[in-house]
């Protein structure tokens, strides 16, 4: 599997990232099978691993990575990430330099390891300064914890306060984004992609058979439902009628080239300009040699004409129930004058 530079970071990485959040009790609950998984994925040319401290619950996840990696560290650009809950005081949570430094040691301890090679942002964190963040991951970087930082989910203006915060400041940058990317979820190519180029970005796309609606198992009138977990997550997702009526008009393109739609999906994502990698999320191992099964799959113009015909480009036909949604949307006290303003205004 051939490689490319992540951001300009120096860093070679493969084209496929070998994404974890299935490895535990939410996924696959063996740890042992999830330990094959990794080495098959390692085997089979992939250099990429990307975890997080909250996927599997309690740390779980980063603690079956750290067993697969004995003995094989050197060869892995392992990735993880911080932000989420891990446990209910309010503080154990965040972008503080408080919780930063407490979550580095933490995933150390955990994935058994004395670095970690890009350290990222699981998501935005309005309530704390974006300077407070960067000096205590700047910090982390010259101690030799962290070799490279990164964000998830960032706005493109967020993208771009923090590499002005940076430069002025005379702080670590981000070099990564890790941002949403499908067929179905184009709406990074408006703004967050062309940004993330601007600034020399690597950028590690999560999602991008669109949680499973790509794989061609949930079709209009199909039987097959996804599992009680995953519709725990993404209920609106999976059964939105935009998005199922798009998988219809992609299931003949992929025939077309002869392809599966999950290997079209795959390779649709890869062929933007901007992205470095996708991050794949396997189960079992059935799942993870099909994905390894699509690697290198290019595709013609003609082919990216008919996907662009089905979604066009920057469009989301709706977003997806898990990603990052600003609290201007989602607090309306932040959309609304106070009453007492209100009867002014009046």
């Amino acid at each position: 599997m051939r490689t490319q530079p992540l951001g300009r970071t120096g860093i070679q990485v493969s084209p496929y990232c070998l994404g974890t959040m299935m490895f535990g009790p939410y996924g696959n609950p063996d740890p042992d099978d999830c330990v094959r998984i990794i080495h098959r994925a390692l085997d089979g040319g992939i250099n990429f691993i990307d975890t997080a401290d909250v996927y599997g619950g309690e740390g779980e996840t980063e603690r079956i990575v750290g067993r697969a990696l004995k003995g094989r560290r050197d060869n892995v650009v392992l990735a993880t990430k911080f932000n989420g809950p891990m446990g209910s005081d309010p503080n154990q949570r965040g972008s503080s330099r408080r919780y930063v430094v407490t979550a580095c040691e933490n995933s150390l301890r955990r994935l058994g390891v004395d670095h970690i090679d890009l350290y990222q942002v699981h998501h935005p964190d309005p309530g704390t300064d974006i300077e407070e963040t960067l000096g205590a991951l700047t910090d982390l970087i010259r101690a030799g914890k962290v070799r490279a930082i990164g964000h998830s989910s960032l706005p493109a203006d967020e993208i771009v306060e923090a590499q002005w915060v940076a430069e002025r400041r005379g702080l670590a940058r981000f070099r990564t984004e890790q941002p949403p990317y499908s067929i179905l979820n184009r709406g990074i190519e408006r703004d967050v992609l062309p940004v993330c180029e601007r600034y020399g970005l690597g950028t590690l796309v999560w999602s991008p058979l669109a949680m499973g609606l790509l794989t061609g198992r949930y079709r209009k009138g199909s039987p097959e439902q996804p599992s009680a977990a995953r519709m725990h997550y993404v209920p609106l997702h999976m059964t939105d009628e935009s998005k199922l009526a798009a998988v219809e008009q992609l299931v003949p393109i992929a025939e077309r080239a002869g392809l599966s739609l999950t290997h079209l999906a795959l390779a649709f994502v890869i062929s933007h300009p901007a992205v470095t990698s996708a991050i794949i999320g396997p189960r079992t191992m059935v799942h993870l040699d099909d994905l390894l099964a699509g690697a290198g799959t290019v595709l013609s113009d003609d082919i990216l004409d008919a996907i662009d015909g089905v979604v066009p480009p920057g469009v989301d036909l709706s977003p997806l129930d898990v990603s990052y949604v600003p609290p201007a949307l989602t607090q309306p006290e932040l959309r609304r004058r106070a009453p007492d303003d209100r009867a002014v205004a009046d």
